[in-house]
């Protein structure tokens, strides 16, 4: 009764969390996709975009990507065979197990008439799919504890799934186990389904059962008459084996029940055999009620994500189906940090030690900003730098075995962290330029505010100086200062040909980019050749900079014009007197 009860109670706050988290996919937002619909609207567009694949040419890629990236894991495959090994062993001997043991009752039962989790060969099978996921977290560990597989970070999820996965295939090994050891579980079976045999046949069952099915017994002794185990092997045909495999068909549990035969009396008479049952089943409806919640779900989205991948067109999906396999990507990735190893910004972390540098790391603070939680202001910081150092170079989408397009998720949780976070640290990156180039793909509403913000935030008090009444003269100072050292000197060169400025994408954008801009690039070299530092920092034109170095290659006087402008912006947040103070000691602009 206890078990009934517990299992129908797992199961349905199994079933009540997989709506609650299909749910969430089409209410929340990593960016803005899909931001302007509801919920239902979002369903809706999905159901409908389904529907057409299915009665299109592209089911056949659906399908493909089912058999190869979903059931065999190519991906995985081509990228280590231990790996593939361990999450195949670990994928299909869950799943295995999942249905047709613990669901055993509801689904193989329903399947097979004659099933009986003690016969053959359900009761083979049950200790082959266990051994299967025992056998892939033993990888498992070896990987994530021992190998030190570079940037291979181990979270408290994925301790979680581990430990778990560990403590269920483990418990119920050893509840097996001590099963068949038990006197005191064979003579509950002698009683119920032979009962009344003469206490000669019941010794003599008993006698078969410890020569052959693993049974520990003090009552009897060995060695066994060969009159006596023919007596009771005729005994255990009769009452025991049309429900009863012989017990070294399970020959993971029948194993350990040897192994823990010297102790089998002493366990029996303390009950093992009702601590253990708990320790087992207690784990697995943990396990499966906290699925939903869990690093576990990506069972369920992991396959949505790759097979969604596979048929959805970048260009032509519709903005809200395009949100909705946002979220459930945040929900597939399982974490096995594939795309950090190959992280072209890797650097990056290994020089500012900030983990979300990382695109394995950056997952699950993005699942936490998509639920509406807020990080606190040193967590945000870290995950908008780790989102704005991405360059966008595609390699972790490539090899992500979950299929998740992870630089079309970056560019659109980047939008949505630029409304909310810091600034100026986003704007002094050189890869600004990136998100420059993917202008139109970003409403025009929102592309501007993170440039005016930093403007507002940083530069605004030099705006005064850039006061149209006030006369300054941008003619070139006659011969020009010379460079004493660093690039940043190298403005001297410039002679006013405005060639920077007619290549810049940025002032090729206004029809007035003087009056939008303060400054253009060779009016800021004009500026500083004149000693007009304060006055270069409070052009708009520095934060608006893409560093797309289109204006530095097309100069023919080889002036720096864009680390000239990247320089501007750091001495503009660092403040005018502490920044010339520090950049004059480092030989930088005058």
């Amino acid at each position: 009764m206890v078990f009934t009860v517990s299992l129908y109670a797992s199961l349905i706050i199994f079933f009540l969390g997989l709506i609650y988290r299909g749910g969430t996919w089409f209410q929340r937002e990593a960016g803005f996709y899909g931001q302007k619909m509801s919920a239902s609207e979002r369903f809706f567009s999905a159901l409908k975009s389904m529907l057409a694949v299915i009665f299109s040419a592209k089911i056949v890629r659906l399908l493909q990507a089912f058999v190869l990236d979903v059931l065999l894991q190519r991906k995985i495959l081509k990228e280590s065979v231990l790996r593939w090994a361990m999450h195949m062993l670990i994928f299909w001997g869950f799943i295995l197990l999942l249905f047709m043991h613990a669901l055993g009752r509801i689904v193989t039962d329903a399947l097979f008439s004659n099933y009986e989790p003690t016969l053959n060969p359900y009761f083979f099978l049950r200790d082959l799919f266990g051994l299967m996921v025992l056998a892939g977290v033993v990888v498992a560990v070896i990987r994530r504890f021992f190998l030190k597989i570079p940037r291979l970070m181990t979270s408290s999820m994925d301790k979680y799934a581990i430990g778990i996965l560990a403590v269920i295939i483990l418990s119920g090994f050893l509840l097996s186990g001590v099963k068949i050891t038990s006197k005191t579980e064979f003579s509950d079976m002698a009683e119920e389904y032979a009962g009344w045999l003469s206490q000669e046949e019941l010794r003599a069952l008993e006698s078969y059962w410890v020569s052959d099915q693993g049974l520990v017994s003090s009552d009897v002794t060995r060695p066994f008459a060969a009159d006596v185990l023919d007596q009771g092997k005729q005994a255990h045909e009769s009452y025991c084996a049309y429900c009863h495999a012989p017990a070294k068909s399970a020959f993971a549990s029948y194993s350990t029940g040897k192994i823990l035969s010297p102790a089998a009396g002493a366990m029996d008479r303390a009950g093992f055999v009702g601590i253990l049952w708990y320790i087992h089943f207690l784990s697995c409806f943990i396990g499966l009620a906290y699925l939903p919640f869990s690093k576990m779900l990506h069972i369920f989205s992991t396959p949505i994500t790759i097979m969604a991948n596979a048929v959805m067109d970048e260009k032509k999906s519709k903005p809200e189906n395009v949100a909705t396999r946002q979220i459930i990507e945040l929900d597939a990735c399982t974490h096995c940090c594939t795309c950090s190893l190959y992280c072209s910004a890797m650097m990056g972390y290994e020089a500012r030690q900030n983990t979300y540098i990382l695109p394995s790391e950056k997952i699950a603070p993005l699942k936490a900003l998509a639920a509406g939680r807020d990080l606190n202001e040193a967590e945000t910081r870290a995950i908008v730098e780790g989102i704005y150092l991405c360059t966008n170079c595609d390699r972790c989408t490539v090899v992500c075995p979950s299929g998740i397009n992870l630089r079309q998720l970056w560019l659109n949780a980047r939008e949505r962290l630029l409304q909310q976070g810091p600034a100026e640290p986003l704007v002094l990156s050189q890869l600004s330029f990136v998100r420059g180039l993917n202008r139109k793909k970003t409403p025009a509403d929102i592309y501007p505010l993170p440039l005016e913000k930093a403007d507002n935030a940083v530069s605004a008090k030099y705006r005064p100086l850039l006061d149209p009444d006030r006369s300054i003269d941008l003619t070139p100072p006659a011969g020009g200062q010379q460079p004493t050292s660093g690039f940043e000197n190298t403005f001297s060169y410039c002679f006013g040909c405005q060639n920077c400025s007619t290549v810049c994408p940025v002032v090729g954008n206004y029809e007035d980019p003087q009056e939008q801009l303060g400054l253009l690039p060779h009016q800021i070299m004009c500026s500083l050749g004149l000693g007009l530092t304060e006055t270069a920092m409070g052009a708009k034109m520095i934060w608006d900079c893409l560093t797309c170095y289109q204006c530095q290659e097309h100069c023919p006087q080889n002036v720096n014009v864009t680390d000239i402008l990247y320089e501007l912006k750091y001495m503009a947040v660092a403040g005018v007197d502490e920044g010339r103070q520090n950049h004059d000691q480092a030989g930088g602009l005058r």
